[in-house]
């Protein structure tokens, strides 16, 4: 990688520089954050979008450079952006529109582009507590899935992502941009079953995994007696022996009609807003 790109960090004294060509070694190194060995070899990630942006700066990530087209030049939340990030020794880097679409992957691309530092929970350090709810999913494989459930994750007030067993990425530009910024405030850990089998037994939680050997009517269960953590399966192939035998509560969720299965996202929603009915409300100003 680019030493520009790649040197970054928070000690550095901040640039701002024009680029207006696809050849660039530093936009090649930002495109090739596309691809996961890239992201994993810099230990960053592309996030689209002033807001998306914003909230990460706001929230504490560290950018690492900052991508605008010169059409966003002047705007004064760019502007402030733009200054955050040098101050943070940042890169600043103010481009073509041909740039910015080639970056993004998209015709019609977002003005504004961050590249930042990922950040991941280690497993052992998560100790949950009272009235908290985490989600632990096997094997993802679908980012829309996975983006989506960050994101419902967030509306729900849990506290967590734990990601099972090889799954998708959660900082691929297609989980990012399913977020909607929500990857920004929830914490994400990743472990093995082997792992996350270990940890439950001294994390004091109870495991309730969806399942179709399920016989519990997933409305039924006691959500309050302990910190719950709702273990959902694979798209393809639901969750493993291994997994499921462990859980505290095998549940199901009745249905009708002929569709013989829920979208995993859409299953997950469910069970999340069951589990926490007791913790929301539509109280003022929520």
């Amino acid at each position: 990688m680019s030493k520009d790109f790649h040197d970054q960090g928070p000690r550095r004294v901040g640039q701002v520089k024009e680029v207006t060509s696809l050849a660039n070694p530093i936009i090649k190194d930002i495109k090739a954050l596309t691809n996961k060995k890239s992201r994993e070899e810099s230990g960053t990630f592309l996030a689209e979008g002033l807001k998306l942006v914003i909230d990460a700066i706001e929230l504490g990530w560290t950018i690492r450079t900052l991508v605008y087209a010169k059409a966003a030049k002047g705007k004064p939340l760019v502007e402030q952006m733009a200054a955050r990030t040098v101050a943070a020794g940042g890169l600043v880097l103010e481009v073509s529109e041909k740039v910015i679409a080639a970056i993004t992957r998209r015709d019609n691309p977002q003005m504004v582009v961050g590249i930042f530092e990922q950040r991941w929970t280690p497993l052992k350090g998560i100790r949950p507590q009272e009235g908290e709810t985490w989600v632990a999913l096997d094997r993802v494989r679908d980012p829309g899935n996975l983006g989506t459930i960050i994101r419902t994750a967030d509306a729900a007030g849990a506290s967590g992502i734990i990601l099972i067993g090889e799954t998708t990425d959660p900082f691929s530009l297609e989980t990012v941009r399913a977020t909607m910024g929500s990857v920004f405030a929830v914490p994400v850990a990743r472990a093995t079953p082997e792992e996350f089998l270990a940890w439950r037994k001294s994390a004091g939680v109870s495991i309730v995994a969806t399942h179709l050997a399920g016989a519990v009517d997933y409305r039924t269960i006691d959500y309050r007696r302990k910190p719950t953590v709702l273990l959902m399966g694979n798209e393809q192939s639901g969750l493993p022996d291994q997994l499921a035998r462990e859980a505290d509560a095998l549940a199901r969720i009745p249905q009708q009609g002929r569709a013989d299965s829920l979208n995993l996202a859409v299953a997950t929603a469910v069970m999340l807003f069951e589990a926490r009915r007791h913790l929301l409300s539509l109280a003022e100003g929520k």
